[in-house]
């Protein structure tokens, strides 16, 4: 796929499907883009699950930390990367070791790797590098909030 423009209906399928979205790079620091992405997806009814291993065990906004993604005790619906791109491949080897797999991987903003991402979508894996998560989050409300073409209702 190329991952230098993508459909808004994608973008907003794979943020509308998703329920479970783990946050890998999560952070304590509330001045951190993961940590107010974070309270972002809370405030939006996702269920967010914090992966870093040097909080382990603690909390960030009232969550439980995990060391790493298989950690997680339940299925997770998106990954939400707020890592370096070198660290992308490793983290898709972590993402193909889970069962079931992911539906998708959002790689936030200067985060892309081409190779890493072949990897997952060949595994079923929809990915989206080098966007923020919350720039196309209104696409979701446009696709639960469109329009209804039924007939007119005179007045």
């Amino acid at each position: 796929m190329n991952h230098d423009t993508y459909l808004n209906d994608y973008l907003a399928e794979i943020l509308k499907s998703a329920h479970n979205v783990a946050v890998v790079g999560a952070s304590t620091n509330d001045h951190r883009p993961s940590h107010w992405i974070s309270g972002f997806l809370l405030g939006k009814g996702y269920r967010v699950f914090p992966v870093n291993p040097a909080h382990a065990g603690g909390t960030i906004l009232g969550q439980r930390v995990y060391a790493s993604l298989s950690d997680i005790p339940e299925p997770i619906d998106l990954v939400d990367v707020f890592r370096r791109s070198d660290q992308l491949d490793q983290i898709v080897d972590e993402v193909l070791t889970m069962t079931p797999h992911p539906k998708a991987i959002w790689c936030q903003l200067g985060v892309r790797d081409d190779a890493a991402a072949a990897r997952a979508e060949a595994a079923g894996i929809k990915v989206v590098m080098n966007r923020a998560l919350v720039s196309e989050y209104p696409l979701v409300y446009e696709l639960t909030h469109a329009p209804h073409h039924g007939p007119a209702h005179a007045a």
